[in-house]
């Protein structure tokens, strides 16, 4: 492989950065980003010499042609969804290019992305998210350590509160003490984009959060809301274990993750009559078509809809009969 100059690893960890403190994205998209870049970076350094100058890639000659046989070898070993995301990876990359003015255009626009099936989220049932609620009390093990009951109270606080409030699991583990109201039943979020938000949480989740900050006697309002044994403020990974955790202790034999207690809350207040728009605001969603696609309703729930909405429905119909007979 040809060596680059550590411009190149500049550019590409000044975009990073630049992910990380403008666009407040999470660490796990700005690792993944890198790596999508660091992989391309070694495809033109081994296939297109061409652009390289005194062992430096002149990104300014990197156009479509070059992008689309990138993508060519792509197509071998990966799934269309990994596709899409590189392709994204580099519009982002050369967009922050643009911007700096590092290239006069961004190639990767003119990059057609393979069409990916969107599966429909997982989404629980009301009786389903409050068997997983319960789940950390009714543990088998029960803890004789202060320390096992406190993890018991942290890990019901965390269930709790992202059903209650619909929080990206990235915007909880980044809570602070301070981002919490008890009082008014608030927690205040710096979403995506940094755009920050108000969302309330309900009783279950108060009670929760309670007993939790009760047993651990929190008081610093920079620490952390959500801590592992070592005081360290907890991880994305760490939260979607403990929910696979508790999921298999509940009984429910499906795939459930963090984003699906963020589905089910989106879709379980629709189904009890929120206004989708209310809904949108307490995601933190900028598009509406972002949150219709976070929620599901039961055939159940579309024929009562129907039903009550529709003149020629079921029910009208059979009452419209009723009339005429009187």
């Amino acid at each position: 492989m040809v060596e680059t100059s550590k411009a190149d690893n500049h550019f590409i960890g000044q975009f990073i950065h630049y992910l990380s403190a403008e666009k407040n994205a999470s660490p796990h998209t700005c690792r993944c980003y890198q790596r999508d870049l660091i992989e391309f970076k070694n495809f033109l350094t081994d296939q297109s010499s061409e652009i390289l100058s005194s062992g430096r890639l002149e990104w300014e000659k990197v156009d479509r042609i070059v992008i689309r046989k990138y993508l060519s070898t792509l197509h071998r070993k990966n799934k269309k969804s990994s596709i899409a995301r590189k392709i994204s990876t580099l519009r982002s990359f050369f967009k922050y290019l643009t911007r700096e003015k590092l290239v006069s255009l961004n190639p990767a626009k003119a990059v057609s992305t393979p069409k990916v099936e969107k599966p429909l989220p997982t989404t629980l049932t009301v009786d389903e998210a409050f068997r997983l609620m319960e789940s950390p009390d009714r543990s088998p093990e029960r803890p004789s350590r202060e320390e096992a009951k406190q993890r018991v109270m942290r890990d019901r606080a965390i269930l709790e509160l992202l059903y209650s409030s619909g929080l990206r699991v990235g915007e909880l583990v980044g809570l602070n003490m301070k981002h919490l109201d008890l009082h008014l039943g608030i927690v205040r979020v710096m979403g995506k984009g940094r755009k920050e938000r108000i969302v309330p949480f309900g009783k279950e989740a108060s009670e929760a959060l309670k007993a939790y900050l009760k047993a651990r006697m929190a008081t610093e309002t920079e620490e952390p809301l959500f801590i592992n044994s070592k005081g360290g403020r907890l991880t994305s990974r760490t939260i979607g274990r403990l929910i696979k955790k508790y999921t298999k202790s509940s009984g429910i034999f499906r795939k459930v993750s963090p984003h699906s207690l963020r589905h089910s809350f989106a879709t379980h207040l629709l189904d009890a009559g929120a206004d989708i728009r209310e809904i949108q605001e307490m995601l933190g969603h900028a598009s509406l078509s972002t949150t219709q696609r976070y929620i599901h309703l039961s055939p159940g729930k579309l024929m009562e809809v129907y039903d009550k909405a529709h003149p020629r429905s079921f029910i009208r119909t059979k009452k419209r009969e009723t009339r005429d007979e009187r």
